[in-house]
Protein backbone atom coordinates (compact mmCIF):
# COMPACT_ATOMS: atom_id res chain seq x y z
CA UNK A 1 0.00 0.00 0.00
CA UNK A 2 1.41 3.31 -0.93
CA UNK A 3 -0.51 5.98 1.59
CA UNK A 4 0.60 10.03 1.36
CA UNK A 5 -1.20 12.62 3.48
CA UNK A 6 -2.61 14.77 0.78
CA UNK A 7 -4.81 17.29 3.72
CA UNK A 8 -4.91 18.15 6.81
CA UNK A 9 -7.64 20.13 8.94
CA UNK A 10 -7.22 23.25 11.54
CA UNK A 11 -9.95 24.79 12.71
CA UNK A 12 -10.24 28.44 12.31
CA UNK A 13 -12.41 31.16 13.71
CA UNK A 14 -11.66 34.07 10.63
CA UNK A 15 -10.66 32.93 7.43
CA UNK A 16 -9.04 36.45 7.12
CA UNK A 17 -7.10 36.84 9.73
CA UNK A 18 -6.33 32.96 9.17
CA UNK A 19 -4.95 33.53 5.35
CA UNK A 20 -2.95 37.00 6.47
CA UNK A 21 -1.00 34.31 8.90
CA UNK A 22 -0.36 31.36 6.64
CA UNK A 23 -0.12 32.87 3.52
CA UNK A 24 1.41 36.23 4.53
CA UNK A 25 3.96 35.28 7.76
CA UNK A 26 4.40 31.52 6.75
CA UNK A 27 4.26 32.12 2.99
CA UNK A 28 1.86 29.04 2.31
CA UNK A 29 0.04 29.22 -0.85
CA UNK A 30 -3.57 29.62 -1.07
CA UNK A 31 -4.62 26.78 -3.25
CA UNK A 32 -8.35 27.29 -2.94
CA UNK A 33 -10.90 29.86 -1.63
CA UNK A 34 -14.23 29.61 -2.24
CA UNK A 35 -18.03 29.65 -0.23
CA UNK A 36 -20.06 26.52 -0.26
CA UNK A 37 -23.30 25.98 1.41
CA UNK A 38 -22.92 28.87 3.63
CA UNK A 39 -19.42 28.18 4.82
CA UNK A 40 -16.03 29.18 3.12
CA UNK A 41 -13.63 26.07 1.80
CA UNK A 42 -10.02 27.17 2.11
CA UNK A 43 -6.63 25.90 1.71
CA UNK A 44 -3.65 26.72 1.72
CA UNK A 45 0.36 24.76 1.38
CA UNK A 46 3.67 24.63 1.02
CA UNK A 47 4.97 26.02 -2.48
CA UNK A 48 7.79 23.26 -2.21
CA UNK A 49 4.47 20.25 -1.50
CA UNK A 50 2.00 21.08 -3.67
CA UNK A 51 0.65 17.79 -2.95
CA UNK A 52 -0.22 18.98 0.69
CA UNK A 53 -2.85 20.92 1.61
CA UNK A 54 -4.07 22.24 4.78
CA UNK A 55 -7.95 23.19 4.74
CA UNK A 56 -8.66 26.06 7.35
CA UNK A 57 -11.86 25.34 8.76
CA UNK A 58 -14.38 26.65 10.79
CA UNK A 59 -14.06 25.15 14.20
CA UNK A 60 -17.17 22.80 13.34
CA UNK A 61 -17.32 22.60 10.12
CA UNK A 62 -20.70 19.94 10.14
CA UNK A 63 -23.61 22.56 9.09
CA UNK A 64 -25.74 19.33 11.16
CA UNK A 65 -24.18 19.47 14.30
CA UNK A 66 -25.88 20.81 17.09
CA UNK A 67 -25.19 24.69 18.79
CA UNK A 68 -23.96 23.15 21.80
CA UNK A 69 -21.80 21.44 20.00
CA UNK A 70 -20.48 23.97 17.65
CA UNK A 71 -20.27 25.83 20.76
CA UNK A 72 -18.08 23.42 22.81
CA UNK A 73 -15.57 23.39 20.06
CA UNK A 74 -15.81 27.23 19.73
CA UNK A 75 -14.47 27.46 23.23
CA UNK A 76 -11.73 24.28 23.01
CA UNK A 77 -10.00 26.40 19.99
CA UNK A 78 -10.70 29.52 21.91
CA UNK A 79 -8.74 28.15 24.80
CA UNK A 80 -5.66 26.73 22.52
CA UNK A 81 -6.87 23.33 22.95
CA UNK A 82 -6.97 22.32 19.13
CA UNK A 83 -4.60 19.70 17.31
CA UNK A 84 -2.04 21.61 15.27
CA UNK A 85 0.52 21.47 12.69
CA UNK A 86 4.29 20.63 13.30
CA UNK A 87 6.38 21.90 9.86
CA UNK A 88 9.83 21.64 9.02
CA UNK A 89 12.05 24.19 8.55
CA UNK A 90 15.98 23.91 7.09
CA UNK A 91 16.74 27.22 9.66
CA UNK A 92 14.98 27.30 12.95
CA UNK A 93 16.20 30.82 14.25
CA UNK A 94 15.45 32.78 11.09
CA UNK A 95 12.22 30.99 10.96
CA UNK A 96 11.43 32.15 14.52
CA UNK A 97 13.24 35.56 13.53
CA UNK A 98 10.74 36.23 11.10
CA UNK A 99 7.60 34.86 13.53
CA UNK A 100 8.86 37.02 15.86
CA UNK A 101 8.84 40.19 13.47
CA UNK A 102 5.51 39.42 12.70
CA UNK A 103 4.05 39.67 15.87
CA UNK A 104 3.48 36.53 15.94
CA UNK A 105 2.34 34.90 19.64
CA UNK A 106 5.43 32.86 20.37
CA UNK A 107 5.09 30.05 22.82
CA UNK A 108 8.56 28.37 22.98
CA UNK A 109 11.85 30.19 21.61
CA UNK A 110 14.52 27.86 19.46
CA UNK A 111 15.79 24.96 21.17
CA UNK A 112 17.25 22.00 21.17
CA UNK A 113 15.21 19.10 21.76
CA UNK A 114 16.77 15.61 23.22
CA UNK A 115 14.63 13.66 20.38
CA UNK A 116 17.32 15.28 17.74
CA UNK A 117 15.57 18.48 16.48
CA UNK A 118 15.78 22.41 17.61
CA UNK A 119 11.93 23.63 17.39
CA UNK A 120 9.85 26.61 17.72
CA UNK A 121 6.38 26.84 18.71
CA UNK A 122 3.36 29.59 17.83
CA UNK A 123 -0.26 29.97 18.02
CA UNK A 124 -2.22 30.99 14.95
CA UNK A 125 -4.64 33.44 15.34
CA UNK A 126 -7.08 31.25 16.04
CA UNK A 127 -4.93 29.62 18.93
CA UNK A 128 -3.80 26.72 17.06
CA UNK A 129 -0.14 25.13 18.32
CA UNK A 130 2.02 25.40 15.46
CA UNK A 131 5.81 23.92 15.93
CA UNK A 132 8.47 24.59 13.53
CA UNK A 133 10.93 21.95 13.61
CA UNK A 134 14.93 21.54 12.40
CA UNK A 135 16.93 18.18 12.10
CA UNK A 136 20.11 18.28 13.80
Amino acid sequence: MDLKIAQCFISVDDHDRALAFYRDVLGLEVRNDVGFEGMRWVTVGPPLQPDVEIVLEPPLADPNAPAADRQAVAELLAKGLLRGVIFTTENCDATYERLLAADADIIQEPMDQPYGVRDCAVRDPAGNLLRFTQRK
